[in-house]
């Protein structure tokens, strides 16, 4: 089945700005903030001031994928996120569960989340794509390659772009064949996951070959490896501004969703680069949610 090309909304958004989603990992072993959310309590109230901050959706997570990462059995992984969940969700928040597993979606979606972010593109969880598309909710399908353990041993391409192209192509299809509204996928291409720091640069540098498939286009930069590679800054927290300039490059490149971890600075970022575009400076890119 074709994609709707031209697609506006996603997920009850309008696309004509970018969409920012404010991440939360409620894990031990975050990369990028050494489990400073495990708190449920500190975990809610950071969930509440991104959505003051400007946040579009929420994203809360309870098992760490960055490399090396040790599995999470399902129901512990639960035990980290549904309080949250239900939490924000009774506030209003418009939430994404960040998980692999299906009884971990299905949980989520009862307890208030409303789309299923999933790294393993459906593919890790053989009942996940049954539980999306029985509940038709939004889903992001990311490209990755193995397990956290092993992702980095399967980063080998000769045309990144082109295979990464052709791998959620092929993810797209299963979950579309199982069920899975067309119109409900965006695709995330997985900056990080099974691809050295060149990788990750070319694959930005590739976003139009991506965005060409007619989803809307999920992408994570924020704090990531191959920022502190270029510029030179080992910790994941002290890179701001190469997270700002990854996420305003990729929205330039025709990103619609921005995943993020500081999302007050990301929407005041966006809000200057917007108003001195539409200011005439020259023509707006033709897509992207922010309010």
């Amino acid at each position: 089945m074709l994609p709707p090309r031209g697609i506006s909304h996603w997920a009850g958004f309008r696309l004509d700005r970018p969409l920012v989603m404010g991440v939360i990992n409620v894990t031990p072993d975050s990369f990028s903030d050494g489990g400073r959310r495990t708190d449920v309590r500190d975990a809610i109230a950071t969930g509440l001031a991104m959505a003051a901050d400007g946040a579009d959706i929420v994203d809360i997570g309870g098992e760490s994928t960055r490399p090396g990462a040790a599995a999470v059995p399902p129901d512990v992984e639960q035990k980290r996120v549904l309080p949250v969940i239900r939490a924000l969700a009774a506030q209003g928040l418009c939430l994404s569960v960040d998980t692999r597993n299906a009884a971990t979606m299905r949980a989520a979606l009862a307890a208030g989340a409303r789309i299923v972010n999933d790294v393993s593109a459906l593919a890790h969880d053989p009942l996940s794509a049954a539980v999306v598309a029985e509940h038709g909710c939004p889903a992001v399908l990311m490209h990755s390659r193995g397990e956290s353990a092993t992702m980095y041993a399967r980063a080998v391409y000769r045309d990144v772009v082109a295979e990464v192209r052709t791998e959620l192509s092929a993810r797209v299809e299963a979950a579309v064949q199982a069920g899975v509204r067309v119109e409900q996928i965006a695709i995330d291409p997985g900056i990080g996951f099974a691809k050295q720091g060149t990788h990750s640069l070319a694959v930005l540098r590739g976003l139009p070959d991506l965005v060409s498939l007619g989803y809307p286009v999920l992408v994570g930069v924020s704090r990531k490896s191959f920022i502190g590679t270029v510029s030179r800054e080992p910790q994941a927290d002290r890179r701001l501004g190469g997270s700002l300039a990854a996420a305003l490059f990729a929205w330039m490149r025709g990103a619609s969703i921005l995943r993020v971890h500081d999302v007050r600075e990301t929407v005041q970022a966006f809000g200057v680069w917007l108003t001195l575009f539409e200011q005439g400076m020259v023509p707006l890119p033709q897509h992207g949610g922010l309010h």
